[in-house]
């Protein structure tokens, strides 16, 4: 099944650039700079990222950020791993991606910010020009995440806004969510809004309904990074062996006007995102709210933390589900007609998206 789901067109709104480092590139940029990570040999260091992050903690999973990160704090690095995190989407079959950053977390070997920027355009710019030379074809944009602890949300959203024209098609936060609403941040949000400028909100995974709310309200989300516990706002009744379901207000709003729920199911398990639920890939409420008709789509979030690509989060999603390939083309689709991308240029996704299921 894998070589034939891998073909298929795919869209990944939900993928952390510093969560998709190769393995042995993460060993020669150390040697660079002289950082020396967990394992010396690259199938062992993967192995040790499947593991720390299999740990239903959220914050735990996070802390695995810290070797990555050490590694993606010059130009050359941060050029390098854009390049490769193309190269990889392509290999998986996808058409378009959005790769989530944060850049206020590499400038600890002297770059600015608008220098981080620059540098992952570059190695965008290089695998995208790769991918069409040898006849393929990807399209790529930056999504800059603002860290919700620092209360830097109107710089970055500035730094945003100063390259929408040059790589970065929307704005993002990202980083430890109980705690830090999305209202801390609402003068950011404010400048985005009065800019017409699109916003995902990290909300709904390690947070509940507050935080959800949140990020409608004060952050103008277009989409809901993970979102999935948007089902706590849903009452399940079991009557005559079905089940009735009643969807309350925050979840309604959601559902009724298509607010995408970006949702990563493997990390949503390691995180413990879905604990409420079960610990297995069938406990996921993702089937619940795609047959209730929510807007899902299907990410990665860290492929190298979940060992996984997006043929994978789609293969353990039909597994424990039983899906199609009309189902997983509706969950491309829903990605592609909320992309951060003019109208025209969504068109053109969801006419290959179509073409490439045909075939």
């Amino acid at each position: 099944m894998s070589d034939a789901v891998r073909s298929l067109p795919k869209v990944s709104l939900h993928d952390h650039l510093d969560g998709g480092l190769r393995p042995q590139t993460i060993i020669e940029l150390g040697d660079a700079i002289g950082f020396v990570p967990p394992a010396p040999e690259a199938g062992e260091l993967g192995r040790w990222f499947a593991a720390q992050s299999d740990s239903g903690s959220l914050v735990e999973y996070l802390k695995t950020f810290d070797v990555t990160l050490a590694v993606m704090q010059t130009a050359e690095g941060l050029t390098r791993v854009a390049r490769e995190f193309v190269e990889d989407l392509h290999a998986d079959g996808v058409i378009y991606g959005e790769i989530r950053w944060a850049p206020e977390q590499h400038l600890s070997r002297g770059l600015t910010l608008d220098q981080a920027v620059e540098a992952v355009q570059l190695g965008i710019d290089q695998a995208v020009d790769a991918v069409e030379s040898a006849g393929g074809f990807i399209r790529a944009g930056q999504l800059v995440s603002s860290m919700r602890m620092t209360d830097r949300g109107r710089e970055i959203a500035e730094l945003a806004l100063r390259h929408r024209d040059r790589g970065v098609v929307g704005f993002d936060i990202a980083g430890p969510e109980a705690g830090f609403p999305p209202s801390r941040m609402r003068d950011a949000f404010d400048l985005l809004a009065a800019n017409w400028f699109p916003t995902t909100v990290h909300a709904g995974e390690a947070d509940g309904l507050e935080s959800i709310a949140s990020a409608l309200l004060d952050g103008r989300a277009l989409r809901l990074g993970h979102g999935v516990r948007i089902a706590e706002d849903l009452r399940v009744t079991e009557s005559d062996e079905a089940y009735e379901v009643e969807l309350g207000p925050l979840a309604q709003w959601v559902r009724d006007r298509g607010i995408a729920l970006e949702t990563s199911p493997s990390s949503n398990l390691q995180t413990g995102a879905v604990a409420a639920w079960g610990t297995e890939m069938s406990d996921h409420p993702f089937d619940m709210l795609y047959q209730l008709g929510f807007r899902v789509t299907v990410n990665t979030d860290n492929r190298l933390m979940s060992a996984t690509t997006l043929t994978r989060e789609l293969e353990l999603l039909s597994e424990a589900f039983g899906y199609d390939d009309a189902d997983l083309e509706t969950f491309q689709l829903n990605a592609a007609e909320v992309a951060f991308l003019p109208l025209e240029d969504r068109e053109e996704i969801v006419e290959r998206i179509g073409d490439g299921f045909d075939r």
